[in-house]
């Protein structure tokens, strides 16, 4: 290979770079089921980004706590690998119609990389763990690898005017959450409004519409059921699973 093909095509060669995870998301959602399709979505879904040993540096942190939102990327760690495809079908557009993966946010991509923008509650202290961040809103299952964590900086990341694609409108909540037999009694007091966050978004697959069906995932500990008719989420019980 010529020096000008190394300058244009770094990695031709067969070089890799490897990259190890820095921290990882300790969150309610145990499962790929019920985790929200974009960041931002359930605000009050909070997560706890613990650091591995190697990167438990207090001063790694310093000034950190002057901004109010994170940018965190991740790994899909939860996705088998599988061949790579050019086009993936987004939920956003019922499941149905094929995309370039290089147009979506799909789990399934070539390097199996997440972006995530959080709101940043707090940092912590503890025994045994260091520095521990308090983020909102993150879209991440329980024991995500996180490769890096960069601030949010609004003059050059917020772009109000920019053109969505076929994703330009926000997703919002589309299901109205009813509880009528008092399961969320069940779950601490701090945990409640995150579900109904989370069911609220619809956490089924897109293409389903079954209102006899009935629903389960694992949410804060609890196994969470519920089944889903007329624009309802119907909450059927809240059992928990003998851990918090």
């Amino acid at each position: 290979m010529s020096e000008k093909q190394k300058m244009e095509e770094p990695y031709a060669s067969g070089e890799k770079r490897m990259i190890t995870p820095i921290a990882y998301a300790k969150t309610d959602l145990a499962e790929k089921f019920g985790v929200p399709r974009q960041a931002g979505l359930a605000p009050a879904l909070l997560t706890e980004i613990r650091f591995a040993p190697a990167y438990r540096a207090e001063e790694a942190l310093r000034g950190l706590e002057d901004f109010s939102h994170l940018w965190l990327i991740w790994g899909f760690s939860k996705v088998k690998n599988r061949a790579f495809s050019p086009t993936v079908r987004p939920p956003r557009l019922g499941g149905n119609v094929r995309m370039g993966v290089f147009a979506t946010r799909s789990p399934f991509r070539p390097n199996g990389l997440g972006l995530s923008c959080v709101t940043l509650q707090g940092i912590e202290k503890r025994e045994g763990q260091g520095h521990v961040l308090l983020v909102g809103g993150a879209d991440l299952v329980d024991g995500t690898p996180i490769y890096d964590i960069k601030p949010y900086i609004p003059y050059a990341d917020a772009h109000p005017q920019a053109s969505g694609g076929f994703a330009q409108k926000p997703a919002a909540p589309t299901l109205c959450v009813r509880d009528p037999k008092a399961a969320l009694l069940q779950l601490p007091k701090e945990k409640r409004e995150a579900l109904c966050q989370v069911l609220a978004l619809d956490p089924r697959p897109a293409y389903a519409e079954d209102g006899d069906r009935v629903y389960g995932m694992e949410f804060a500990g609890y196994n969470i059921r519920f089944r889903v008719a007329g624009g309802v989420v119907e909450i059927l019980t809240a059992e928990s699973r003998g851990h918090a």
